[in-house]
Protein backbone atom coordinates (compact mmCIF):
# COMPACT_ATOMS: atom_id res chain seq x y z
CA UNK A 1 0.00 0.00 0.00
CA UNK A 2 2.63 2.36 0.88
CA UNK A 3 4.46 1.59 -2.58
CA UNK A 4 1.25 2.50 -4.47
CA UNK A 5 0.66 5.32 -2.78
CA UNK A 6 4.44 6.90 -3.11
CA UNK A 7 4.67 6.24 -6.60
CA UNK A 8 1.37 7.92 -7.85
CA UNK A 9 2.00 10.84 -5.81
CA UNK A 10 5.31 11.39 -7.63
CA UNK A 11 3.62 10.61 -10.65
CA UNK A 12 0.87 13.06 -9.65
CA UNK A 13 3.55 15.82 -8.37
CA UNK A 14 6.13 15.90 -10.99
CA UNK A 15 2.98 16.67 -13.14
CA UNK A 16 2.21 19.12 -11.16
CA UNK A 17 5.45 20.47 -11.43
CA UNK A 18 5.83 21.04 -14.76
CA UNK A 19 8.46 19.01 -15.15
CA UNK A 20 10.34 20.84 -18.08
CA UNK A 21 9.87 24.64 -17.32
CA UNK A 22 12.95 26.94 -17.99
CA UNK A 23 15.03 23.60 -18.66
CA UNK A 24 14.89 23.00 -15.54
CA UNK A 25 14.52 19.08 -16.05
CA UNK A 26 13.37 16.34 -14.19
CA UNK A 27 12.60 16.80 -10.95
CA UNK A 28 14.02 14.60 -7.79
CA UNK A 29 12.86 16.26 -4.87
CA UNK A 30 10.45 13.16 -4.85
CA UNK A 31 11.65 9.60 -3.02
CA UNK A 32 10.10 6.23 -3.97
CA UNK A 33 10.55 2.72 -2.70
CA UNK A 34 12.30 0.55 -5.14
CA UNK A 35 10.46 -1.86 -7.28
CA UNK A 36 10.84 -5.10 -5.17
CA UNK A 37 13.96 -7.61 -5.93
CA UNK A 38 12.00 -10.26 -4.89
CA UNK A 39 12.31 -12.93 -7.40
CA UNK A 40 9.16 -12.46 -10.01
CA UNK A 41 6.51 -15.56 -10.65
CA UNK A 42 7.36 -15.77 -14.67
CA UNK A 43 6.82 -19.21 -15.62
CA UNK A 44 7.36 -19.84 -19.81
CA UNK A 45 5.36 -23.46 -19.44
CA UNK A 46 8.35 -24.94 -20.81
CA UNK A 47 8.65 -22.14 -23.83
CA UNK A 48 12.11 -21.75 -25.37
CA UNK A 49 13.25 -18.46 -23.67
CA UNK A 50 15.78 -16.34 -24.12
CA UNK A 51 17.97 -13.42 -21.48
CA UNK A 52 16.58 -10.25 -22.53
CA UNK A 53 20.00 -8.60 -22.80
CA UNK A 54 21.52 -6.77 -19.57
CA UNK A 55 17.97 -6.52 -18.26
CA UNK A 56 19.03 -10.12 -17.20
CA UNK A 57 15.16 -11.32 -17.05
CA UNK A 58 14.73 -14.48 -19.15
CA UNK A 59 11.49 -13.96 -21.68
CA UNK A 60 9.66 -16.49 -24.15
CA UNK A 61 11.35 -15.87 -27.41
CA UNK A 62 7.72 -14.63 -28.78
CA UNK A 63 6.29 -12.02 -26.77
CA UNK A 64 2.62 -10.83 -26.97
CA UNK A 65 1.70 -7.29 -28.83
CA UNK A 66 -1.53 -6.17 -28.01
CA UNK A 67 -1.88 -3.39 -30.59
CA UNK A 68 -4.16 -2.88 -33.66
CA UNK A 69 -4.96 -6.42 -34.00
CA UNK A 70 -6.08 -7.05 -30.64
CA UNK A 71 -7.84 -3.88 -30.28
CA UNK A 72 -9.78 -5.28 -33.46
CA UNK A 73 -11.07 -7.87 -30.62
CA UNK A 74 -14.59 -6.54 -29.81
CA UNK A 75 -15.82 -8.19 -26.99
CA UNK A 76 -13.90 -7.56 -23.71
CA UNK A 77 -14.45 -11.38 -22.24
CA UNK A 78 -12.96 -12.86 -25.37
CA UNK A 79 -10.05 -10.44 -24.83
CA UNK A 80 -9.68 -11.41 -21.17
CA UNK A 81 -10.05 -15.47 -22.15
CA UNK A 82 -7.08 -14.60 -24.51
CA UNK A 83 -5.07 -12.67 -22.49
CA UNK A 84 -5.29 -15.41 -19.46
CA UNK A 85 -4.95 -18.49 -22.16
CA UNK A 86 -1.63 -17.17 -23.15
CA UNK A 87 -0.31 -16.37 -19.97
CA UNK A 88 -1.62 -19.99 -18.52
CA UNK A 89 0.79 -21.18 -21.56
CA UNK A 90 4.03 -19.26 -20.82
CA UNK A 91 3.52 -16.04 -23.20
CA UNK A 92 4.11 -13.55 -19.99
CA UNK A 93 5.82 -10.88 -21.75
CA UNK A 94 2.71 -8.26 -22.70
CA UNK A 95 3.59 -5.59 -25.04
CA UNK A 96 1.60 -2.11 -25.47
CA UNK A 97 1.21 0.93 -25.93
CA UNK A 98 -0.71 4.50 -24.48
CA UNK A 99 -1.67 5.00 -28.20
CA UNK A 100 -3.00 1.56 -28.60
CA UNK A 101 -7.04 1.78 -29.24
CA UNK A 102 -10.06 1.12 -30.98
CA UNK A 103 -11.81 4.31 -31.95
CA UNK A 104 -14.66 3.05 -32.94
CA UNK A 105 -15.71 1.51 -29.77
CA UNK A 106 -13.85 3.39 -27.65
CA UNK A 107 -11.78 1.54 -25.83
CA UNK A 108 -7.84 1.10 -25.52
CA UNK A 109 -5.31 -1.74 -25.23
CA UNK A 110 -4.14 -0.98 -21.97
CA UNK A 111 -7.67 -0.57 -20.03
CA UNK A 112 -8.48 -4.07 -21.61
CA UNK A 113 -5.18 -5.56 -20.16
CA UNK A 114 -5.59 -3.90 -16.65
CA UNK A 115 -8.72 -6.07 -15.91
CA UNK A 116 -6.29 -9.24 -15.97
CA UNK A 117 -3.26 -7.80 -15.07
CA UNK A 118 -4.87 -6.49 -11.80
CA UNK A 119 -4.96 -9.88 -9.86
CA UNK A 120 -1.86 -11.54 -12.01
CA UNK A 121 0.77 -8.46 -12.14
CA UNK A 122 3.50 -11.05 -10.65
CA UNK A 123 3.24 -13.23 -13.55
CA UNK A 124 3.90 -10.87 -16.24
CA UNK A 125 6.95 -8.97 -17.65
CA UNK A 126 4.60 -5.65 -18.31
CA UNK A 127 5.95 -3.01 -21.33
CA UNK A 128 4.21 -0.24 -22.58
CA UNK A 129 5.07 2.94 -24.51
CA UNK A 130 5.03 6.71 -24.12
CA UNK A 131 4.15 9.40 -27.25
CA UNK A 132 4.43 12.32 -26.93
CA UNK A 133 7.33 14.53 -26.96
CA UNK A 134 5.83 17.07 -24.82
CA UNK A 135 7.27 16.29 -21.22
CA UNK A 136 4.33 17.19 -19.33
CA UNK A 137 2.15 15.45 -21.46
CA UNK A 138 4.33 12.76 -21.65
CA UNK A 139 4.06 12.25 -17.53
CA UNK A 140 0.39 12.64 -18.41
CA UNK A 141 0.38 9.64 -20.28
CA UNK A 142 2.62 7.83 -18.00
CA UNK A 143 0.19 8.21 -15.57
CA UNK A 144 -2.97 7.11 -17.36
CA UNK A 145 -1.11 4.08 -18.37
CA UNK A 146 -0.65 2.77 -15.05
CA UNK A 147 -4.15 3.66 -13.92
CA UNK A 148 -5.48 1.79 -17.30
CA UNK A 149 -3.24 -1.07 -16.82
CA UNK A 150 -3.97 -0.89 -12.72
CA UNK A 151 -1.05 -1.53 -11.83
CA UNK A 152 1.67 0.74 -9.68
CA UNK A 153 5.24 -0.53 -11.89
CA UNK A 154 6.31 -0.96 -14.90
CA UNK A 155 8.57 -3.54 -16.22
CA UNK A 156 9.64 -1.89 -19.19
CA UNK A 157 8.64 1.78 -20.45
CA UNK A 158 9.35 2.33 -24.14
CA UNK A 159 10.02 5.93 -25.84
CA UNK A 160 7.44 5.18 -29.01
CA UNK A 161 8.10 5.17 -32.58
CA UNK A 162 11.14 7.33 -32.65
CA UNK A 163 11.28 8.45 -36.34
CA UNK A 164 14.05 10.75 -37.44
CA UNK A 165 17.81 12.22 -36.32
CA UNK A 166 15.76 15.61 -35.13
CA UNK A 167 13.41 13.28 -32.97
CA UNK A 168 16.30 11.80 -31.34
CA UNK A 169 17.82 15.44 -30.73
CA UNK A 170 14.08 16.17 -29.22
CA UNK A 171 13.87 13.53 -27.21
CA UNK A 172 17.72 14.14 -26.25
CA UNK A 173 17.04 17.94 -24.32
CA UNK A 174 17.61 18.52 -21.29
CA UNK A 175 14.25 17.19 -19.31
CA UNK A 176 12.62 15.83 -22.16
CA UNK A 177 11.68 12.11 -22.38
CA UNK A 178 14.67 10.09 -22.28
CA UNK A 179 15.64 11.99 -19.32
CA UNK A 180 12.18 11.30 -17.81
CA UNK A 181 12.64 7.81 -18.18
CA UNK A 182 15.95 7.38 -16.86
CA UNK A 183 14.46 9.23 -14.03
CA UNK A 184 11.02 6.85 -13.43
CA UNK A 185 13.76 4.12 -13.65
CA UNK A 186 15.61 5.32 -10.50
CA UNK A 187 12.20 6.06 -8.81
CA UNK A 188 11.32 2.45 -9.77
CA UNK A 189 8.01 3.48 -11.55
CA UNK A 190 10.13 1.08 -14.07
CA UNK A 191 12.41 -1.35 -13.92
CA UNK A 192 13.97 -0.83 -17.75
CA UNK A 193 13.74 1.44 -20.46
CA UNK A 194 13.80 1.12 -23.82
CA UNK A 195 12.67 2.48 -27.58
CA UNK A 196 10.72 1.38 -30.23
CA UNK A 197 10.87 2.41 -34.19
CA UNK A 198 9.17 1.60 -37.56
CA UNK A 199 11.13 3.72 -40.08
CA UNK A 200 14.21 5.26 -40.23
CA UNK A 201 17.26 3.02 -39.39
CA UNK A 202 19.90 5.90 -38.89
CA UNK A 203 17.28 7.15 -35.94
CA UNK A 204 17.39 3.77 -34.68
CA UNK A 205 21.03 3.73 -35.02
CA UNK A 206 21.52 7.01 -32.94
CA UNK A 207 19.44 6.04 -30.29
CA UNK A 208 21.20 3.08 -29.37
CA UNK A 209 24.42 4.00 -29.75
CA UNK A 210 23.50 6.85 -26.80
CA UNK A 211 23.79 3.32 -24.74
CA UNK A 212 21.86 4.20 -21.84
CA UNK A 213 18.67 2.20 -22.79
CA UNK A 214 17.59 -1.28 -21.87
CA UNK A 215 16.43 -2.39 -24.54
CA UNK A 216 15.28 -1.63 -28.31
CA UNK A 217 12.31 -2.96 -30.01
CA UNK A 218 12.58 -2.77 -34.20
CA UNK A 219 10.43 -3.22 -37.32
CA UNK A 220 11.20 -5.68 -39.44
CA UNK A 221 9.39 -5.65 -42.23
CA UNK A 222 7.66 -2.25 -42.49
CA UNK A 223 7.38 1.07 -44.64
CA UNK A 224 10.67 1.24 -47.11
CA UNK A 225 12.19 -1.87 -44.95
CA UNK A 226 14.08 -2.58 -48.70
CA UNK A 227 15.82 0.58 -48.57
CA UNK A 228 16.47 1.05 -44.94
CA UNK A 229 17.85 -2.59 -44.10
CA UNK A 230 17.31 -0.93 -40.55
CA UNK A 231 17.64 -4.51 -38.94
CA UNK A 232 20.91 -4.88 -40.17
CA UNK A 233 22.22 -1.10 -39.41
CA UNK A 234 20.48 -0.77 -36.02
CA UNK A 235 20.61 -3.96 -34.32
CA UNK A 236 24.19 -4.84 -34.47
CA UNK A 237 25.26 -1.47 -32.47
CA UNK A 238 22.03 -2.44 -29.66
CA UNK A 239 24.05 -5.80 -29.35
CA UNK A 240 27.09 -3.93 -29.05
CA UNK A 241 25.20 -1.42 -26.13
CA UNK A 242 23.95 -5.17 -24.78
CA UNK A 243 20.41 -4.07 -25.31
CA UNK A 244 17.66 -6.74 -25.28
CA UNK A 245 16.35 -6.42 -29.43
CA UNK A 246 12.63 -7.55 -30.48
CA UNK A 247 11.92 -7.30 -34.06
CA UNK A 248 7.71 -6.35 -34.68
CA UNK A 249 5.96 -6.45 -37.71
CA UNK A 250 7.23 -9.70 -38.74
CA UNK A 251 3.94 -11.44 -40.68
CA UNK A 252 2.88 -8.06 -42.21
CA UNK A 253 4.21 -9.17 -45.65
CA UNK A 254 1.21 -12.06 -45.56
CA UNK A 255 -1.00 -9.39 -45.79
CA UNK A 256 -0.01 -7.96 -49.47
CA UNK A 257 2.15 -11.58 -51.08
CA UNK A 258 -0.84 -14.07 -50.78
CA UNK A 259 2.00 -17.21 -51.07
CA UNK A 260 3.78 -15.94 -48.15
CA UNK A 261 2.98 -18.27 -44.65
CA UNK A 262 2.36 -16.81 -41.81
CA UNK A 263 4.16 -19.63 -39.75
CA UNK A 264 7.08 -19.26 -42.32
CA UNK A 265 7.65 -15.48 -41.67
CA UNK A 266 8.10 -16.02 -37.65
CA UNK A 267 10.48 -18.63 -37.89
CA UNK A 268 12.58 -16.99 -40.64
CA UNK A 269 12.42 -13.91 -38.00
CA UNK A 270 13.31 -16.65 -35.22
CA UNK A 271 16.16 -17.67 -36.96
CA UNK A 272 17.89 -13.75 -38.00
CA UNK A 273 20.76 -13.69 -35.74
CA UNK A 274 21.07 -11.08 -33.18
CA UNK A 275 17.36 -10.15 -32.26
CA UNK A 276 16.39 -11.94 -29.05
CA UNK A 277 13.25 -12.47 -29.81
CA UNK A 278 9.87 -10.87 -31.53
CA UNK A 279 6.62 -9.07 -30.37
CA UNK A 280 3.58 -10.90 -32.59
CA UNK A 281 0.41 -9.44 -32.46
CA UNK A 282 -2.32 -11.42 -31.53
CA UNK A 283 -5.97 -10.89 -32.09
CA UNK A 284 -7.59 -14.60 -31.46
CA UNK A 285 -7.14 -17.70 -29.43
CA UNK A 286 -6.29 -19.67 -32.24
CA UNK A 287 -3.84 -17.19 -33.23
CA UNK A 288 -2.16 -17.94 -29.74
CA UNK A 289 -2.44 -21.65 -30.08
CA UNK A 290 -0.67 -21.35 -33.80
CA UNK A 291 1.91 -19.20 -32.66
CA UNK A 292 2.72 -21.44 -29.18
CA UNK A 293 3.17 -24.41 -31.29
CA UNK A 294 5.77 -22.82 -34.11
CA UNK A 295 7.51 -21.43 -30.62
CA UNK A 296 7.58 -25.13 -28.96
CA UNK A 297 8.50 -26.68 -32.21
CA UNK A 298 10.70 -24.29 -33.09
CA UNK A 299 14.16 -25.23 -35.50
CA UNK A 300 16.52 -22.40 -37.39
CA UNK A 301 15.90 -21.97 -41.07
CA UNK A 302 19.10 -23.19 -42.75
CA UNK A 303 20.52 -20.88 -44.92
CA UNK A 304 19.26 -21.93 -48.09
CA UNK A 305 15.80 -21.39 -46.58
CA UNK A 306 16.29 -18.26 -45.72
CA UNK A 307 17.75 -16.97 -48.85
CA UNK A 308 14.62 -18.41 -50.37
CA UNK A 309 12.33 -16.46 -48.19
CA UNK A 310 14.59 -13.29 -48.00
CA UNK A 311 13.88 -13.03 -52.00
CA UNK A 312 9.90 -13.67 -51.78
CA UNK A 313 9.67 -10.84 -48.57
CA UNK A 314 11.56 -8.18 -51.79
CA UNK A 315 8.56 -7.32 -53.93
CA UNK A 316 6.84 -6.65 -50.53
CA UNK A 317 9.11 -3.87 -50.00
CA UNK A 318 8.55 -2.55 -53.14
CA UNK A 319 4.49 -2.17 -53.05
CA UNK A 320 2.49 0.99 -52.63
CA UNK A 321 -0.57 2.30 -51.51
CA UNK A 322 -0.53 0.07 -48.22
CA UNK A 323 -1.70 2.59 -44.92
CA UNK A 324 0.80 0.84 -42.86
CA UNK A 325 3.63 1.86 -45.23
CA UNK A 326 2.77 5.41 -45.28
CA UNK A 327 5.04 8.00 -43.59
CA UNK A 328 1.99 9.62 -41.28
CA UNK A 329 0.64 6.10 -40.18
CA UNK A 330 0.18 5.69 -36.22
CA UNK A 331 0.75 2.21 -35.08
CA UNK A 332 -1.66 0.50 -32.88
CA UNK A 333 -4.74 2.35 -34.32
CA UNK A 334 -7.69 0.70 -35.00
CA UNK A 335 -11.17 2.10 -36.19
Amino acid sequence: MGNNHSRRNFIKGTIGAGIVLAGSGVPDSCSLFPVSSGKQAYDAKGLPTVVLGKTGIRIPRLAIGLGSRFCNIESPEESYEMLNYALDNGLYYWDTAWVYENTKLGFTSEARLGEVVKSRRKEIFLSTKVTSRNPDEAMRQIETSLKRLQTDRLDMLKIHDVQTDSDVAKLSEKGNLIDILHRLKEQGITRFIGFSGHTEANAMKAMAERGDFDSMLIAMNHWNGYKQQRHEIAVPVAKEKEMGVMLMKVVRPKETIKELNAADLVKYALSLPDAHGLVLGMDSMDVVKSNLEILRNFKPMDDAQMKKLAQQLTPFYNHQNLPWMDKGYQDGMWA
